[in-house]
């Protein structure tokens, strides 16, 4: 029982880092600061960092020792998630991405209020 559960939590690792990866490439593509590192062919483990401006850094962490996320702005840490919590906050974090303006693109003043009002949730 305990291999094959052992098997399942590096299956799910690999998995999330391949996601990881994704949306590193999206975040990229849409003009965000993004990156995700990996070390070695093997998908068991990540850095993935994200700017989402004005010195507002987000970092998820992800290894066969545990997952964290970490928010932070002007070199402070926010918040600092673990787990299945990390996980739900890089779901916001993708979804908001997917519904949200290009940064290079320009916005009225309300709506970059509503935007940052939503950043500043995350």
């Amino acid at each position: 029982m305990f291999n094959r559960l052992a098997q399942q939590h590096r299956q799910f690792v690999s998995d999330l880092v391949m996601n990881l990866q994704a949306l590193a490439i999206a975040l990229e593509n849409k003009g965000y600061l993004a990156s995700c590192y990996t070390c070695g062919n093997q998908l068991n483990s990540a850095s993935f960092m994200v700017s989402l401006g004005g010195d507002h850094l987000i970092r998820f962490l992800v290894s066969d020792y545990g997952i964290t996320w970490t928010e932070m702005r002007d070199d402070r840490e926010l918040m600092k998630l673990e787990g299945a919590e990390a996980i739900n906050q890089l779901q916001e974090l993708a979804d908001l991405i997917k519904y949200q303006l290009q940064p290079s693109q320009s916005v009225d003043s309300n709506q970059k209020e509503k935007i940052q009002s939503v950043l500043s949730e995350i």
